[in-house]
Parts: C-alpha cells; structure tokens; sequence
C-alpha cells in the first residue's frame, strides 16, 4: 500500500507581486573582471570536458546516458508540503500549487532540454550547477541557467569527490558568488572518475573495431619459397599491392616463388564481437543501467514487457540521481522551509506497486490449461 496520501490545498507560497530582481552577484566583488557572472550566456565560451566528450564516444555509455535522461526529462516536477496524520501515525503529502520556475526554470531553453544536460553533468561529473539569473520579490529564484559542469572549477575541492556545495567556484576564470548558485552533489561518484581505466579500454576496442573494418577479408601472409631473396622495400611493395587487388575485389597473381596463407580471422573475430559485448557489459555497470536496457546477453535473466523494464531502469538507475535534483531543488535557498518538490513519476511508471506487477508478470507467464480455458 502506499505509504503516503495526496490532498490538494492551497499553495503555501505567500502572494508577491511579478516584479523580478537582479541576481545579487551583480554589483559584487564576485563580478569585478569580464569573467565569471559577465561570461554567463556566452554560450560560444561553454565547454563540456573532453573526459566526458570522450567517454560518450563509447556508444553503450552515450545509450545509457540517453535512457536515463529520457526519463528524467519525460518527467515533471510538483510541489508538496509535509503533514502529521496522528490518526493513521504516518506523514502525508499535501500537494501545493506550483512556482512559475517548475515549469521552465530556464526561460530560454525547454524544461527537458535543461534536466536532461542537469542530469549529463551529475552523472559524468559527479555534481551539476545552475546560477540564479532572477529573483521574486520574496528573494527565492524565479529563473536559472546552467553552467556546465566541465567549465567549472573549484580550488576549495578538487574532487573526484564532492563533500558539500563549494564554496569557491569559478567560470570562465571569475569567481561566483555561491549564494547564487544551486549546486547538485550526487550520491555517486562521477562516471568519469570512478571508471577510467574501463573507458579508456573500451576506446581502445572501438579504434580496433574502425581500424579492422577497412576490410572484411582476413589478414594473411605471402611467404617466399624460392628465387633471389627480395628486399625489405621490396616485400612491403608486394604486400601493398596484393592487399590493394584484394580489396578492390581484383584478381591478384602471385609466381612459383610465392605462396598465400590465410590466417584465421574471420570477419566477426576481426570485428572483436566479444570485447564489444564484455565493454558493453562493463558501461551497464558504470552507468547503473539493467545490462539487458543496452542489449547485452545476461544469461537467463529476461524482462517480460516495457513496464518491468522501466521499472528496472528507474529502480536500478535513474531514481537515485533523480532524487539528487529534487532534494538539491527542495533546499532552503530554492524554497521557503517546509516546501519540496518531486518528479511525477505516474506518467511514466504507472500506478502500479511492486505486487501488481508480479501478479501480471504470473499470469502473463502461466501456461494455458483446460480450466483456464474454461
């Protein structure tokens, strides 16, 4: 059973005019050169990190970055307030109407489009920063904008692990002000940090994989049996142009003092199918994506329909930097005490729990017999 119930109510945000201020660095000792707040929506300047840009080139880590933004892009949020049932002894959750920002927090960019690049800088970097770009007049954000994460740095904490939000960030050169800056500390480690070697490997396999598929013919060795000894030019010479007819499907002479011998890379060994699964394999437990989600075999485990497939996805995977965000976004320096936000998760997964969702998975699964039929 659920273990909370929804009442709908009034909002619990008092009523401010539309007036919106400028962000408080302005005018700061934070903004005193051209870099840091001035460089902000100088979006020829942003950069994403080459360590990220890197590993997206494995195309199981670029698929499991997309799941997991899709999800939490497909998602919006909604506000709540927290209440004391003395009668059933358990908090319930009274829905609130929403800020104008939860809709689009950044007014120049769509809401997915904004969450799904929030979500790439948790789970690559390991944290993600928005700055406040206006205020209502009650002081809490009405407007943000992101700030890559790969454009960011901090002397105060170098990482790869983040403890707290810093409290010396820099952009572009300029130090910002952090009272207006959200910043999103994951839970987990940065992809980018904790599994180096693995990327890199798995990088090594993809150039090996481009570099044999040049050619679907297997490698061989031309061998001299006989006559005057041919030089070491002379051997590459002959070796470039019997490969060259090889590959331009043209016929290729060879005399009685050479000989051909095929080795024994077939086509699918060349293209190293097996070191591509085992990568696979290893950027589903980096990324925390249900190995099968990126088509890699996983024996006698299976999945019977899209929803228990989701709900691994969302479970296994994305709940936790999901969680991030709107815990990071129900801080007090977002909205006033005693307001949250969450994601809506019912479009997506369904009003279903757990038992349901095995009851279905039985009856899809049990054979038909003369009784059922009945």
């Amino acid at each position: 059973m659920p273990l909370f119930s929804r009442k709908e109510t009034k909002a619990q945000i008092s009523v401010v005019p539309a007036q919106v201020t400028k962000a408080a660095a302005a005018g700061t000792g934070y903004s005193r050169n051209h870099a840091g707040p001035n460089m902000i929506g100088q979006y020829y300047s942003y950069v994403e990190g080459e360590a990220r840009n890197r590993a997206m080139q494995v195309p199981a880590i670029s698929r499991a970055r997309d799941l997991h933004a899709s999800v939490i892009s497909a998602m919006p949020l909604k506000m709540y307030r927290e209440q004391w049932n003395e009668t059933e002894r358990e908090m319930e959750y009274i829905d609130l109407a929403p800020r104008s920002w939860l809709r689009r927090p950044d007014p120049q960019i769509p809401y997915e489009t904004l969450m799904a690049w929030t979500f790439d800088d948790i789970a690559f970097f390991g944290r993600a920063f928005w700055y406040v770009l206006s205020r209502t007049a009650d002081g809490f954000p009405a407007s943000f904008t992101r700030l890559p994460a790969g454009s960011i740095t901090t002397p105060d904490q170098e990482g790869p692990v983040w403890y707290a939000p810093s409290q010396e960030v820099y952009f572009q050169g300029g130090q910002l002000d952090p009272a207006n800056l959200v910043q999103f500390i994951s839970p987990i480690q940065g992809w980018i940090y904790s599994s180096e070697q693995a990327i890199a490997t798995a990088l090594k396999i993809e150039d090996a994989r481009y570099r044999n598929a040049n050619t679907a013919i297997p490698s061989g060795i031309l061998k001299q049996t006989g006559g005057e000894p041919l030089s070491g030019q002379e051997l590459a010479d002959l070796a470039a142009a019997f490969n060259a007819a090889r590959q331009t499907n043209q016929t290729a002479a060879l005399n009685e003092f050479l000989t051909y011998e095929a080795t024994t890379a077939t086509p699918d060994k060349m293209m190293l199918i097996e070191s591509a699964q085992f990568s696979s394999l290893q950027a589903a437990q980096i990324t925390n994506i249900p190995p099968y989600l990126l088509g890699v075999p996983t024996g006698s485990y299976a999945y019977t329909n899209s929803r228990e497939s989701r709900w691994d996805l969302w479970l296994y995977g994305t709940k936790t930097y999901a969680e991030c965000i709107t815990s990071t976004l129900s801080g007090n320096n977002v909205l006033p005490a005693g307001t949250y936000v969450e994601f809506d998760t019912d479009e997506y997964l369904g009003e279903i729990d757990d038992a349901n969702m095995s009851r279905e998975m039985v009856e899809v699964d049990e054979p038909e017999t003369g009784e059922n039929r009945a």
